[in-house]
Parts: structure tokens; C-alpha cells; sequence
């Protein structure tokens, strides 16, 4: 594993390491309304870590084809984008079609768990 491998890996630990924290967080002030409602939190959490865990793989693999073809690396981002905003509308509609998880906590647990992550990411930029 190479230097910016093992940053990169660091890098998304401490920001994943931080949105399963405040996802938990919010489950737990939630739990005070029900245990739906905190697990409804927790799912909109986790489903955007999983688009962090996402994100890192891409990175790493646009990080390899730099070297070969610098137009396929952005086309890797770029595609990596879309798959990311389709993972989260298919798992978000999943969890309120099949899940029947409560709207307003799913998705209060999805925006504590995406702000945290630009709030990690810029303090993990800063380092």
C-alpha cells in the first residue's frame, strides 16, 4: 500500500469514524420519539456513509488512472458522482417504500451524517 493509499484510507476512517458518531447521536435523540424513529435515523445515517465508503473507492481508482489517461480519471469522478446520487435516492426510496421508515428522521439522520461529513472533510483537508 502506497503513502497517499494509506492517507487516503486514514482519511475516510476519520470522516466515516465521525458520521457513524453522529449518526448514532441522532438515533439516540431520536429514540426519545420511538425506536422506528431512531432507527429510521440510523438508516438515513448509514446510507451516507456508504456514499463516503463510495467516494474513497473512486478516489483510489481515479488515483490510479491518473498516471495512464488523466481524461479516464475524471470520467471515473465524474461517473462516480452519478452512482453516488442514484445509491442514495435508490436507498433512501427503499428505506420510505419497503422499509416504511419515518420520512422526517431518515432523513434528519441523512443531513446530520452529510454535514458532518463536509465538516470532517475540511478539517481533515486542513491537516
Amino acid at each position: 500500500m502506497s503513502t497517499a493509499d494509506s492517507q487516503l484510507a486514514a482519511k475516510t476512517r476519520s470522516v466515516a469514524s465521525l458520521q457513524i458518531i453522529s449518526s448514532v447521536v441522532v438515533a439516540g435523540l431520536f429514540l426519545l420519539y420511538g425506536v422506528w424513529d431512531s432507527i429510521s435515523a440510523l438508516y438515513g445515517g448509514f446510507t451516507s456513509v456508504l456514499t463516503v465508503l463510495y467516494l474513497s473507492r473512486g478516489v483510489k481508482r481515479a488515483e490510479e488512472a491518473v498516471l495512464r489517461n488523466p481524461k479516464r480519471s475524471l470520467q471515473i469522478l465524474y461517473f462516480g458522482a452519478v452512482q453516488r446520487f442514484l445509491l442514495v435516492a435508490g436507498l433512501l426510496a427503499l428505506g420510505l417504500a419497503v422499509f416504511k421508515l419515518a420520512p422526517i428522521a431518515m432523513c434528519v439522520g441523512f443531513a446530520v451524517a452529510q454535514l458532518s461529513f463536509v465538516l470532517g472533510s475540511r478539517n481533515v483537508a486542513n491537516c
